[in-house]
């Protein structure tokens, strides 16, 4: 259930799915891009899809937003996509967007808030105000009244999330949040997904640094255009695993961070 506007968000049952997915399949000409993956995303988890480049990862995400049309079943709450698009909310790509768009920051946040005003719909003081506080949020209060193409690359993504929280969303989909900002922005998005997850949202996030996995999230869908392995960082995020989906010359050393196993390292 999405929160009152206020930021109020009821308590969810973690044995609950917000998104299933199953047997999804495109392809473009002749290339396929995913191959039947399948995967599940219980109410209240944190989940990181990673994969080598060209995995499907950002594909996966717009299928299963319709974005893309692809074989195969998506479910947001027990029911179509379709019918659940006011409670999921999608941050895409930087490299996505148009940022010579000639649109400030508190407008772009606001766009969040058109599934209940509708497109013509009156923008009052209590819709600015919640925006203001989304914005407040990822600290970005201050930049309300600056063009979005003037903003850093971190200060757009801080933006793109600050609209997502106005929408008021159960389920999150972000592709790559972290691509291209800087370590105080990393640090303030995580921070407010983590927040969200606490209260029972839902999030699922395209991710590249495998450094961090372990750290940022409770939960893995490893794909290599298929699913390779789905669950709990514990069970899931292994060298097996690993391999499987990157090749055998990919490794983790003890401490979580990339590297060689210990016997192939050169001698000092």
């Amino acid at each position: 259930m999405a929160d009152d506007g206020a930021g109020n968000r009821p308590v969810q049952a973690k044995d609950q799915t917000a998104l299933m997915v199953q047997g999804l399949t495109l392809r473009y000409n002749d290339v396929l891009a995913l191959d039947g993956a399948s995967a599940q995303f219980p109410i209240g988890s944190m989940t990181a899809i990673i994969g080598p480049n060209g995995a499907g990862k950002s594909t996966f995400l717009k299928s299963v937003l319709g974005l893309v049309a692809a074989e195969g079943t998506v479910l947001a709450f027990d029911g179509p996509v379709a019918q659940a698009m006011a409670r999921i909310a999608y941050v895409p790509q930087r490299a996505a967007v148009d940022w010579s768009f000639p649109v400030r920051v508190i407008d772009v946040v606001l766009m969040g808030c058109y599934r209940k005003t509708g497109l013509l719909g009156r923008i009052d003081r209590r819709m600015t105000a919640h925006a203001m506080a989304a914005l407040a949020r990822v600290g970005m209060q201050d930049f309300a009244r600056r063009q979005i193409g003037a903003l850093s690359g971190g200060q757009q993504q801080r933006v793109f999330l600050a609209r997502a929280l106005a929408q008021g969303a159960d389920l999150f989909l972000l592709d790559e949040p972290f691509a291209g900002v800087d370590a105080a922005t990393e640090a303030a998005i995580i921070s407010v997904l983590k927040s969200l997850r606490n209260d029972g949202a839902t999030i699922v996030a395209v991710h590249h640094d495998l450094t961090t996995v372990a750290a940022y999230f409770d939960r893995v869908l490893l794909m290599n255009r298929r699913t390779v392995a789905e669950g709990p960082v514990a069970a899931t995020f292994t060298r097996a695993a690993l391999a499987q989906a990157y090749g055998p010359a990919l490794m983790l050393d003890p401490t979580g961070k990339l590297g060689e196993e210990p016997s192939e390292r050169p001698a000092a």
